[in-house]
C-alpha cells in the first residue's frame, strides 16, 4: 500500500470515530435537555461499537488526520475544530440534521448554529464567533444570516472545500483556480540553462535563511523575458516540493471586498496545499501600481512562497522583497542548445542562430522540433528550414507595432559611390559577425552596453536610404520593419516609452531590423524645458537614447534633415552613411535600373522598349526615387497606349515629376525632334501633347 492510501484509509477511520463521538455528544445533550431515552435510531454503545477492533486506537500510531493538519495549519482551538465538526458532520452524515433539530428542541432548525456549538462543546469561547478568528477569517464556514436574525441563532454550514479536505481531498478552491493561467512552458521544456541556475540558488538561499523566521520575502524576477523567469520560478518551486500557481496582474480584482475575498482564500490554499505564488505583473510600473493600487495592496499582505514578475523592479512592493535579473540564457548556452538539436545535419547553424536570434530555451527547442519536422523529406534543407522558421516565430509581435517591409533589393540594385557602398557592407559584416568578436573574443567582457549597431542613412529624398536597407536585410535574411510614429508616439504620459519598449524588445528577440523614416521626427533635439511637455518630450528622447545604444540588433535611421537629430545620437551611432544627390554618371546607371536593362538582357520579363537616350536623361537633374516614378509613369502611359515606352512618353514622365516638385521646368529639357511620333497622336488621346 502506498504512503497516500495508508494516509486515505487512517483518515477514513479517524474521521468516522470523530462522526461517531459526535453523534454520541449530541445524544447525550439531547437527553440532559429532555430527559428522553435514547433513539433507536441512534442505540448506546455505538460509539463503542465502531472504535473498537482488533487493534485498539490507542494502540496504533495513527497518521495525523486531514482535520487535525487543518486545526494546526489555521490555528483552530479545540472548540473550533468541534465547531467546524459538527458543520462538516451535515454533508458527511445524513443523521446529523435530524439529532441537530432535537438537540435544539426545534424542528425548523436541522442545522447547526453557534447557540447550539456553546452549549454542546467543552470549553466554550465566546471569541470563536470574531471575525479575526480562523472560522470566519478563513472563510471556513458559511452563516446565513437572514434579516433580524441573531449571529448564535443563524445556521452555520461549512465550506464545500473544507468538507472535501476533511474527506482528504485536497483540490485547489474552484474559487481561486478560476483565476489561476497555466504556466506558458510545457513540463518537458522545463529546463533551466546553466546561467538561470546562479539565479535559482540565490533564490532558495534568500528563503531557506528565512524560513522559520520572519515572513520570506518577495522575490522580484525582473527582465523582459516572460518565459525565463516562469522558468527560473517553476525550478525553484520543484526544489521545494511547491505547486506553482501563475496569477496575471490584470485579473486581479480591483474592488476592495473581492480582493479580501480573494486574498483569504488564496492564504488559505497556501496553508492547505503546498503552493507558490507567482503574480505576473510584466506591464506594471511604479506609476500604475502605487501603494493605493490592487497590487500593492495585495502583495503587502500576502506571505509564503511568492513571486513578482516585472520588467523593472517595483520600489515599494509592499513588504520586505528581493530583485532579481533573470536573463535569457547566454550566446554560448544558445548556440550548445542549437547544436544538441540540429545535431550533425546544420553543423554551421548554430553560431548563427545564436548571434542573431535571442531566444529562451524553451522557444528554441520548438523552432528546431518544427524545422526537423519540415525538413524530414529534405535533410539538406535544415540549415535553411530552421533560419527562416525562427525569422518567421517573431513576425506577429512585430507586426502589430511597426510595418513590416519585404526585401527584395540587392547590391546590384544600388547606386552609390565607392565610399559609401563600402560602409554599407561594413554594417552588413558587423552584424553577421557580432556574436564572434562580441563572445568568442571576449569584448562583451570590456563593454557594459552598445553591443548592437545603429546607422545613420542622411540623404535628400528618394537618394536610396530605404532601398539601402531593404539591401542590407535581404543579404542577412532578416525582416525589415520601418517604424511607425503614429502607432508608437502616444500623448499620454507614459505610453511612448512602454510602446518603444515592446518594439524593441520584440526585434530585439528575432532579430530584426529597425527602420526609423524621418527620423529627425523622432529623435529631434532637446528643448529648453518650460513646461511640464517639455520636460515629458526630453525624458521620451532620453529614454530612446538608453534603448538605442542597449539594443542588440541592427538599428538604421533615415533622414533628410541631419542637423535636426540631437548631437547626444550622433554620437552613440556607429555608422553615419551619407547618400548624395546622384552625378550624371549614376543617373544614367539609375535610368538603366529603372526601365530593368539587366533583365531584359538576362531574357526576363521587362517593358517593351525603343530605343532611349540614356545620356539625355541622365542629364535631368533626378533622384533615385524619382527617376523610378518617371519610368513607372512612362510604363502605364505606353501600357494604356499600347505602345512601346518611348523617349517622349519618357521625357513627359519626367516632367511630371518637376512639376509635381514645384521645381523650375526648362521646356528645351524636355523636347524630343526625332522621327518618333508626337504624344498627340496616340490613339485614345489620354497622353500629353507632344513637347515639340
Amino acid at each position: 500500500m502506498s504512503g497516500l492510501d495508508e494516509w486515505q484509509e487512517s483518515n477514513a477511520r479517524q474521521l468516522g470515530e470523530a462522526l461517531a463521538q459526535l453523534r454520541q455528544r449530541l445524544e447525550r445533550h439531547i437527553q440532559q435537555q429532555t430527559g428522553a431515552p435514547p433513539s433507536p435510531e441512534f442505540p448506546a454503545g455505538e460509539e463503542a461499537s465502531e472504535t473498537t477492533g482488533k487493534e485498539a486506537p490507542a494502540q496504533r500510531e495513527e497518521l495525523p488526520s486531514a482535520l487535525a493538519l487543518l486545526s494546526e495549519r489555521l490555528g483552530l482551538s479545540a472548540f473550533e475544530r468541534d465547531i467546524l465538526l459538527l458543520c462538516a458532520a451535515m454533508e458527511l452524515d445524513t443523521r446529523t440534521a435530524a439529532l441537530c433539530a432535537r438537540a435544539q428542541d426545534d424542528p425548523n432548525k436541522p442545522f447547526p448554529t453557534f447557540a447550539l456549538a456553546l452549549a454542546l462543546f467543552e470549553e466554550p469561547s465566546w471569541d470563536a464567533l470574531s471575525p479575526e478568528r480562523p472560522l470566519r477569517y478563513w472563510r471556513l464556514l458559511e452563516i446565513n444570516q437572514p434579516g433580524a436574525q441573531p449571529l448564535t441563532g443563524s445556521s452555520l454550514r461549512a465550506d464545500e472545500r473544507i468538507v472535501n479536505f476533511l474527506k482528504g481531498l485536497n483540490c485547489l478552491d474552484d474559487r481561486v483556480s478560476t483565476f489561476i493561467v497555466p504556466m506558458e512552458i510545457a513540463p518537458d521544456s522545463a529546463e533551466v540553462a546553466f546561467s538561470q541556475n546562479a539565479v535559482v540558488d540565490a533564490i532558495l538561499g534568500h528563503w531557506q535563511r528565512e524560513i522559520g523566521g520572519g515572513g520570506l520575502p518577495i522575490v522580484q524576477l525582473l527582465g523582459p523575458d516572460p518565459i525565463s523567469k516562469q522558468l527560473v520560478a517553476h525550478e525553484v518551486a520543484a526544489r521545494l516540493n511547491r505547486i506553482l500557481c501563475r496569477l496575471p496582474v490584470e485579473v486581479l480584482p480591483s474592488a476592495t471586498q473581492d480582493l479580501e475575498t480573494f486574498f483569504r482564500l488564496w492564504q488559505r490554499e497556501s496553508r492547505l496545499l503546498p503552493l507558490a505564488f507567482y503574480l505576473d505583473a510584466e506591464e506594471a510600473d511604479a506609476t500604475a501600481t502605487g501603494r493605493s493600487g490592487a497590487l500593492s495592496r495585495f502583495m503587502a499582505r500576502i506571505d509564503g512562497f511568492s513571486f513578482l514578475a516585472v520588467r523593472e523592479a517595483l520600489p515599494r512592493p509592499g513588504r520586505e522583497h528581493v530583485a532579481l535579473e533573470t536573463c535569457k540564457p547566454t550566446a554560448s548556452e544558445q548556440r550548445s542548445a542549437w547544436a544538441e538539436e540540429l545535431g550533425s545535419a546544420a553543423p554551421d547553424s548554430p553560431p548563427l542562430l545564436a548571434a542573431q536570434y535571442n531566444l529562451n530555451l524553451p522557444t528554441l527547442r520548438q523552432l528546431a522540433r518544427l524545422a526537423r519536422l519540415e525538413s524530414e523529406s529534405a535533410p539538406e534543407s535544415l540549415p535553411e528550414k530552421v533560419w527562416d522558421i525562427c525569422r518567421q516565430s517573431e513576425r506577429p509581435r512585430l507586426d502589430a507595432l511597426a510595418q513590416r517591409l519585404e526585401p527584395k533589393m540587392t547590391w546590384d540594385d544600388l547606386v552609390l559611390p565607392r565610399g559609401e557602398m563600402k560602409l554599407l557592407r561594413e554594417i552588413a559584416a558587423q552584424v553577421r559577425q557580432r556574436n564572434k568578436v562580441y563572445d568568442d573574443w571576449g569584448f562583451s567582457r570590456k563593454m557594459n552596453r552598445g553591443f548592437g549597431i545603429s546607422a545613420l542613412f542622411a540623404g535628400d529624398s528618394g537618394c536610396g536610404k530605404t532601398m539601402a536597407a531593404e539591401v542590407i536585410a535581404n543579404e542577412l535574411r532578416l525582416n525589415l520593419y520601418r517604424i511607425d510614429l503614429s502607432a508608437v508616439v502616444n500623448k499620454y504620459i507614459g505610453e511612448t516609452e512602454k510602446n518603444l519598449r515592446r518594439l524593441f524588445d520584440a526585434a530585439e528577440e528575432g532579430g530584426s531590423i529597425l527602420f526609423f523614416d524621418e527620423a529627425d521626427a523622432l529623435f529631434g533635439k532637446r528643448s529648453e524645458v518650460k513646461d511640464s511637455h517639455d520636460r515629458y518630450a526630453n525624458i521620451e528622447i532620453n529614454y530612446l537614447l538608453q534603448r538605442l545604444e542597449s539594443y542588440r540588433g541592427l538599428a538604421i535611421l533615415a533622414t533628410n534633415m541631419k542637423n535636426a537629430l540631437d548631437p547626444a545620437f550622433l554620437r552613440r551611432l556607429r555608422f553615419v552613411v551619407n547618400f548624395p544627390f546622384p552625378g550624371v554618371a549614376d543617373r544614367r546607371r539609375l535610368w538603366e535600373k529603372a526601365f530593368l536593362q539587366q533583365e531584359v538582357a538576362r531574357n526576363l520579363p521587362g517593358p517593351p522598349l525603343e530605343t532611349l537616350d540614356y545620356e539625355r536623361l541622365a542629364r535631368l537633374s533626378l533622384s533615385g526615387g524619382l527617376i523610378l516614378n518617371a519610368a513607372l509613369g512612362a510604363c502605364f502611359m505606353a501600357a494604356e497606349s499600347r505602345s512601346n515606352v518611348t523617349m517622349p512618353l519618357v521625357l513627359a514622365a519626367a516632367r511630371a515629376e518637376f512639376m509635381k516638385l514645384d521645381r523650375p521646368v526648362n521646356e528645351t529639357d524636355f523636347r524630343w525632334t526625332d522621327s518618333h511620333p508626337p504624344l498627340s497622336s496616340m490613339a485614345n488621346g489620354h497622353a500629353e501633347p507632344a513637347l515639340v
